[in-house]
């Protein structure tokens, strides 16, 4: 189950780093907002499972 979580994190973040860009080229600073939001909670959701995985070990 993991896995998947770390997978799906990384899709997010993916999708807001291109939220992201396109906010920008097409100057829609809301769509760049919520590409930065999309990436944050993912890198929060990554650290999440990087703790699990210190406890596991």
């Amino acid at each position: 189950m993991a896995f998947d979580d770390k997978v799906d994190n990384k899709a997010e973040e993916i999708g807001g780093k291109v939220k992201e860009g396109v906010g920008k080229a097409t100057d829609d600073e809301q769509l760049e907002a919520e590409g930065k939001a999309d990436q944050a909670g993912s890198n929060l959701k990554q650290a999440g499972e990087k703790i699990k995985d210190a406890f596991k070990s």
